[in-house]
């Protein structure tokens, strides 16, 4: 039985001002506080304060030399953060801040450099999400100065990203020694992660796709950024690994017409998520969709829909018991790319030898 995951309009909550006060003296005084962005929900701590930023590639179980982002709030200075601030670097702030934008810059001396994994750079952003800026302008009255907050994904190294704030509380749960606190500002509504632009050599270079384009970055920069697999000495930056955002339940791509021969072959009493688009669900046998050994669940037909929902879907999907996910391959082109860069990661950590 086919169901459909086309997602619902993203529900913002704006928290009580005592809340945000509350988790920005928890920030201030070192502690680790989730907090939503418009793509994903960020695990945030002081990033000044080695400590806090050390706390929380401990709660990740995140490598020390995989860098982090430093989030500030539209009253920030980039330039506290960054001793080159380039000409391009202000284009792409003016045109995408606040946004789903990350940009690379040579990192200012007096930064601490565990944000930034002991490279010489340091990855910027300015979200929009209501809540998160108003979290950042608070941080920043109760400690003084910039208040940066950096901020990964809320969850374990390699996992799944988390879109809601019960994400964030089931990722935690009954960790050893870890507390984090959970501001709730209600679903991420771009659903995956902020594109990654490096601006730290001379040259615009796309780290990680997301929703902003490299076209839209092309008009605003008057040249296309170099894209992955162009650049063998990009730095080091957040989610480009080549396993990652992996569910726990085994992931594999699939043709369209690969469907038939792998439902054909799967072991009786294993159920199977096939996660496909529409069209290529009504060419299964009906006698394959109908049985209760298979799950099927129709995609949504826009990169921008699947985006926002493919995380939580993920996540339900590791609930369902299912034995393995086998996800239709999405299309080849620009508009799939960033949603498509997600998925082949989460796929490759299950890669066969």
């Amino acid at each position: 039985m086919a169901t459909s995951t086309t997602p619902a309009v993203p529900r913002i909550v704006m928290p009580p001002a005592e809340a945000i006060a509350q988790a920005a003296a928890q920030l201030a005084a070192g502690e680790l506080v989730a907090f939503p962005t418009e793509t994903v929900y960020g695990l945030g701590g002081d990033a000044e304060n080695p400590a806090a930023v050390a706390a929380i590639y401990a709660a990740k179980g995140r490598p020390a030399n995989h860098p982090v982002i430093v989030h500030f709030s539209p009253d920030g200075d980039a330039g506290y953060w960054s001793d080159d601030v380039t000409p391009a670097a202000r284009k792409l702030m003016d045109a995408f801040w606040p946004g789903p934008l990350t940009l690379i810059l040579k990192r200012a001396p007096h930064i601490p450099d565990a944000v930034s994994g002991g490279q010489d750079s340091v990855g910027l952003r300015c979200p929009s999400h209501p809540v998160a800026q108003a979290l950042l302008r608070e941080f920043e009255r109760v400690k003084g100065g910039q208040g940066g907050v950096a901020g990964p994904s809320a969850n374990r190294f390699g996992q799944v990203s988390p879109t809601t704030a019960q994400h964030v509380r089931d990722e935690f749960a009954g960790l050893p020694g870890i507390t984090v606190h959970v501001l709730d500002g209600g679903e991420a509504a771009v659903g995956i992660e902020s594109t990654i632009v490096d601006l730290s050599r001379g040259f615009p270079a796309l780290l990680r796709p997301g929703h902003i384009t490299p076209e839209q970055i092309a008009e605003v920069l008057g040249e296309m950024p170099r894209l992955p697999g162009q650049d063998s000495n990009a730095p080091r930056a957040s989610g480009t690994l080549k396993a990652h955002y992996a569910p726990r339940t085994p992931l594999y791509l699939c043709d369209a017409a690969q469907f038939a021969a792998a439902l054909a072959v799967h072991p009786a009493g294993e159920r199977v998520a096939v996660v496909a688009f529409a069209p290529t669900l009504a060419t299964l046998p009906s006698d394959v969709t109908a049985s209760n050994d298979v799950m099927t669940i129709v995609l949504p037909p826009t990169p921008t829909a699947l985006a926002s929902d493919l995380y939580a879907m993920l996540r339900r999907l590791d609930r369902a018991n299912v034995t393995h996910i086998l996800f239709e391959r999405l299309p080849d082109t620009p508009a799939w790319a960033a949603v498509g860069d997600r998925l082949g990661r989460a796929a490759a950590a299950f890669e066969r030898a």
